[in-house]
């Protein structure tokens, strides 16, 4: 999509059905820990040359939270799972029976250019309108919920996909130099068999797969080791 469209969508606040004119899938069948998941998504924004992403799984039921959330009010929400802070803002998300993804976008896409609730708006009309042609009537949230808890699933913020009452998707964004990162994950609601199939093309007409090139997968693993899963990054807050 042009950068002209993109700001009209966003200005009249209608549904655009393509955010990207191409956009590469990142193939990713194996399950992974916590810690592995946040530093592969931290170490594709950092290499980022194209519009992307990434539907991942988790070795084991995890919990991650937000960058500025507290570590111990996420182990208390949900004891037992394995904690991962992340590098996006957010509340506290259960993991592991979700359908989790990460959409990137490079600093040089019109995507990028939007405001973060426009981008954050368009993305999750996106995954309404297909939840919809799947048979999944939810809608996106004109306000948000009372907040009840710190727990994301807990409460609905603008622009989340609801259900009746019911949170079923939601995301956290951060921007660098090289792009925009949405993590994103849908929960709440029984999907169909090919939804994760389904789901990069309802942000483009064009998608390609591509496989992690070795080097990503080896700097994902230091920066797990050596960030997401420290004591310095886990319990900062």
């Amino acid at each position: 999509m042009t950068k002209s469209g993109l700001r009209d969508a966003a200005r009249r606040r209608i549904p655009w059905p393509m955010l990207f004119e191409t956009l590469d899938r990142v193939v990713d069948p194996q399950s992974h820990g916590a810690a592995f998941n946040m530093a592969m998504d931290e170490t594709l924004l950092r290499r980022l040359k194209a519009p992307a992403i990434r539907i991942y799984r988790w070795s084991r039921p995890a919990v991650s939270f937000g960058y500025f959330e507290k570590y111990q009010a996420a182990m208390e929400e949900y004891p037992g799972r394995e904690p991962v802070r992340r590098w996006t803002g957010g509340g506290i998300v259960p993991h592991g029976e979700d359908v989790t993804y990460s959409l990137f976008a490079p600093a040089d896409s019109a995507a990028f250019r939007l405001k973060p609730v426009e981008s954050y708006r368009l993305i999750h009309e996106s995954i309404r309108d297909l939840l919809a042609r799947q048979g999944v009537e939810g809608r996106v949230a004109a306000e948000p919920f009372p907040e009840e808890s710190r727990a994301c699933f807990q409460k609905a913020v603008r622009h989340d996909i609801v259900v009746g009452s019911r949170k079923i998707a939601g995301a956290a964004q951060r921007r660098t130099k090289c792009g925009l990162l949405h993590q994103g994950s849908i929960q709440n609601v029984e999907l169909p068999g090919q939804f994760e199939e389904l789901l990069a093309g309802a942000f483009s007409g064009r998608t390609r797969e591509r496989e992690m090139t070795r080097e990503e997968l080896e700097t994902a693993s230091v920066l797990a080791r050596e960030k997401y899963a420290s004591d310095a990054w886990m319990r900062r807050y």
